[in-house]
């Protein structure tokens, strides 16, 4: 079910593309040396997301929602990363419980400034309507279960 379960390494030149918008491929990769740059196409033009360095990682969201890659990731100088399928992230979230513990640390700070960046959004753009003013939406987008953890 989770595929592979080993690690393993892949290194990119200078502008590389090592994952496209819309990609099925459920891999995440943490970078081990170099430079990427995260952007999204945007009409006939890419957006920059992000620029990541050693120790950052991307693809998660693939990988943990099982859905296309919802932004393309680009090798900024020789870059080395590490690649995970769902079943090597388990077996190193078992052998490294800290690696679990810094993977959603690092998820909870992004979500912290996208929710900082779309306050400031909506500050300078138009007034928001009331659908708009939730920043956490229900999953199933009429009020039901909302991911929740539970015991």
């Amino acid at each position: 079910m989770h595929g592979e379960t080993s690690e393993l390494e892949r290194e990119y030149e200078d502008g590389a593309l090592i994952c496209c918008e819309g990609e099925a491929k459920q891999e995440m990769f943490v970078i081990q040396s170099g430079q990427v740059r995260i952007f999204k196409q945007s009409g006939n033009r890419d957006v920059e997301l992000a620029q990541l360095g050693k120790g950052d990682f991307f693809g998660e969201m693939s990988l943990l929602e099982g859905l296309p890659r919802d932004a393309s990731a680009q090798a900024v100088g020789a870059t080395r990363v590490l690649v995970m399928t769902a079943g090597a992230l388990l077996v190193r979230l078992r052998r490294d419980p800290t690696f679990a513990f810094e993977l959603l640390r690092r998820l909870s700070s992004r979500v912290r400034a996208l929710n900082s960046r779309l306050l400031q959004s909506r500050h300078t753009g138009p007034e928001p309507n009331d659908e708009d003013t939730l920043l956490y939406q229900p999953e199933d987008g009429r009020g039901g279960p909302s991911g929740k953890i539970s015991g």
